[in-house]
């Protein structure tokens, strides 16, 4: 069982690296176009659209990936005190 909520943090840190590249690409012209850029955004964009709907951008800012990744590291603590109950 510890084996897997080890795979299952190693996956939530993946993807949390995955998404600080994703939202970096946006500070560089036509990164997005590349084929990193393009797989990125098939696996972030998913995660990030609920997030723009509810949280609203701070003019030309905007802070729903903040609010993903605190969304994330809550799941993550949670996933990791679900771990220390079981084990």
């Amino acid at each position: 069982m510890g084996i897997v909520f080890q795979i299952l943090f190693q996956v939530i840190e993946i993807y949390s690296w995955a998404l600080i590249i994703y939202i970096l690409m946006s500070w560089f012209p036509n990164a997005r176009e590349t084929a990193i850029g393009q797989f990125l955004a098939r696996i972030c964009e998913p995660y990030l659209e609920p997030f723009r709907r509810f949280v609203p951008p701070l003019g030309m800012i905007d802070i729903s990936p903040i609010v993903a990744f605190i969304v994330l590291n809550l799941a993550s603590s949670g996933l990791r005190q679900v771990a220390f109950w079981l084990l």
